[in-house]
């Protein structure tokens, strides 16, 4: 089974490096939001509480005024006219309970109270309810009617029920209000009250109640709204800038890198370019003595002459070496020029059809003639063009096929493939063919695939390869849109 690397020679870069500040920036916003809804929450609570105590209030002092009323309105048309026609009060009889209950529900009709209720003062029993099933229950009244014999009106809110409750998930919303006050006696002469027993009415406030409920589950489901579009917007906004921040953090450690990179090649150059340059000129002396004394020998002693060829040959093979570190070490700069780039493939093509036929690779050329021209440094470009192929033809020592191809890509920009059927590449490999010293043939400085890669960017070009090991590799060349 083969595997296809595709490989444009960039580092990954760090994604977390220069944005430690970020995410603290952005963990601050999250958890603001969250204090904000805790916030609304308390705020909705302290708001809903408030409204029932003001409830409370307002139904309380309601409540009293009534039990004055009924107070004033018990004593002057029940109480004096029974002392005055029975002698005195006695509930158990028919007529005296359906007085009471005239004058007590003619006071209140109309005033929605649940139940009116009047305690003996002597003893803890109810004298009269609207509900008659109290009637005659004894120890019903607790703590307020200790305090409303004691001459101390009060209330108590009865109560149940939460936000919850709307979903139908804790009790039916309940309220009612009970109010405690002495029934006195009504006296004109500004002397103390004597005080006959005790009046209860129960209110019922669950509407009250529960439209204090909904005004807080609203509260809520707004507040949980607008924190809920707040923390997408801010999420959106968060990640977005995550994004972008993070582009240019690696942008700008790949920037880093190819400055250091550039910094270590300028130094490697500038010891290459001067060992290079010192070695030159004793070469060009080595040449030229070789040369001379391979004549000298062909006179003296004929058949020895190969022994200074050998020399001769050596020192243009160090030559060359060193004409590369030369190139390498202190690039050309390009002139460049409008050319067709069909010309210069085909040139290239015509100089090495010889060696292909020599060694049985097949050569299958499809050059499109819509190409735009280009600014091109004709021998630059010419001599990276025969770089690549000479490496393909090196990978296919037992024959192969070259196919090369020329056409505008989707973007309309120029675009040259070169492909070969060799050995191919592992992805490791593909990694490092571009680097500069980097190379697994017995002979060669590893600068040859450098030396084009730097040709082909210096005319606004990029070079990538793909390979599948086993199969061939592929070579394209992209030229910018002009």
């Amino acid at each position: 089974m083969t595997e296809k690397y595709s490989f444009n020679v960039i580092k990954d870069a760090d994604p977390g490096s220069g944005l430690g500040s970020f995410k603290l920036v952005k963990y601050f916003s999250f958890s603001s939001l969250g204090v904000f809804l805790l916030f609304t929450l308390i705020l909705s609570w302290l708001i809903s509480d408030n409204a029932r105590k003001v409830m409370l209030e307002q139904n309380e002092e309601y409540s009293l005024l009534l039990a004055e009323n009924i107070n004033q309105q018990v004593f002057r048309r029940f109480v004096l006219p029974a002392v005055i026609r029975y002698g005195g009060i006695a509930l158990r009889k028919p007529e005296q309970f359906e007085l009471l209950d005239s004058v007590i529900k003619s006071v209140t009709q109309g005033m929605k109270i649940r139940s009116v209720t009047i305690y003996d003062s002597s003893r803890n029993i109810i004298s009269y309810s609207t509900i008659p099933e109290l009637i005659g229950q004894k120890d019903m009244g607790k703590f307020e009617y200790q305090m409303a014999l004691e001459g101390v009106p009060n209330s108590r809110l009865i109560y149940s029920g939460s936000v919850l409750s709307l979903l139908h998930l804790m009790d039916e919303v309940k309220c009612d209000l009970k109010t405690f006050i002495p029934f006195k006696q009504v006296r004109n002469d500004g002397e103390g009250e004597l005080i006959m027993g005790v009046i209860e009415i129960e209110k019922d406030l669950s509407r009250n109640y529960s439209h204090i409920i909904k005004f807080q589950g609203r509260i809520i489901v707004v507040s949980s709204l607008v924190m809920g579009i707040l923390f997408l917007v801010l999420r959106s906004i968060v990640s977005r800038a995550g994004e972008k921040i993070e582009k240019r953090a690696i942008e700008r450690q790949r920037l880093e890198e190819k400055l250091n990179q550039a910094e270590r090649l300028a130094h490697l150059g500038t010891m290459v370019a001067t060992v290079s340059h010192e070695i030159k000129s004793p070469l060009g002396i080595v040449r030229s003595t070789a040369e001379i004394l391979g004549k000298r020998i062909q006179k003296i002693a004929p058949g020895n002459e190969h022994l200074a060829k050998i020399i001769v040959d050596e020192t243009v093979r160090l030559n060359n070496i060193v004409v590369e570190f030369l190139d390498f070490a202190r690039p050309q700069q390009p002139n460049l020029q409008q050319r067709g780039i069909n010309d210069i493939v085909r040139k290239v093509l015509e100089f090495i059809s010889p060696e292909l036929k020599r060694k049985n690779i097949d050569l299958i050329a499809d050059l499109s003639p819509d190409l735009s021209p280009n600014d091109i440094d004709h021998d630059l470009f010419y001599r990276a063009l025969l770089n690549i192929f000479v490496n393909g033809m090196q990978a296919m020592e037992e024959g192969g096929e070259f196919q090369v191809t020329t056409r505008k890509n989707g973007e309309g920009a120029n675009e040259i493939t070169i492909r070969d059927t060799g050995n191919g590449m592992s992805m490791e490999k593909a990694k490092k063919i571009f680097e500069p010293f980097f190379t697994d043939k017995n002979k060669g400085t590893g600068l040859g695939l450098a030396i084009t890669k730097n040709i082909i960017e210096s005319h606004g070009g990029k070079l990538t390869v793909e390979s599948v090991e086993g199969e061939g590799t592929t070579f394209t060349i992209t030229f910018p849109v002009v």
